[in-house]
């Protein structure tokens, strides 16, 4: 990281990562989680996987809900083995290696987010109450 600024989630204090309490006086919370898994990969994964292979993780995260979400909300049947299946788990599964990308190519997530949801809310601010398709 010659030249470039530390990533705000690897300035916070570490105590505050180890007992999960949020640093003063609020940091937002995907710099938080920036930093917890960054801690646990350092602590017990040794390193970050490299991106393509971190890439192809997350895909087969995302399928693993793909295959939840079209068995339990969608029109397949679900199997008996796929029941014991938490949506959440694997929504977590997703964040955590979204989580390790932005990581390991210097992502500010909140940032990013944060810049995202305002262009969303200006460029959406009536557009979809005014979607016909949208009303009951």
């Amino acid at each position: 990281m010659t030249g470039r600024t530390t990533p705000l989630y690897k300035r916070l204090p570490s105590m505050a990562l180890k007992t999960r309490e949020v640093p003063a006086p609020c940091t937002p919370p995907l710099i938080i989680l920036q930093g917890l898994v960054d801690q646990w990969i350092h602590t017990h994964g040794v390193r970050y996987f490299d991106p393509l292979t971190n890439m192809a993780i997350l895909a087969e995260e995302v399928g693993e809900v793909a295959r939840i979400m079209a068995r339990r909300f969608g029109e397949q049947s679900e199997k008996t083995s796929d029941r014991s299946k938490d949506l959440g788990e694997e929504l977590a599964d997703v964040l955590f290696v979204v989580l390790c990308l932005a990581n390991q190519t210097d992502t500010d997530l909140q940032g990013a987010f944060d810049r995202k949801f305002e262009k969303r809310t200006k460029r959406d601010a009536l557009r979809h109450r005014e979607n016909k398709k949208l009303r009951d």
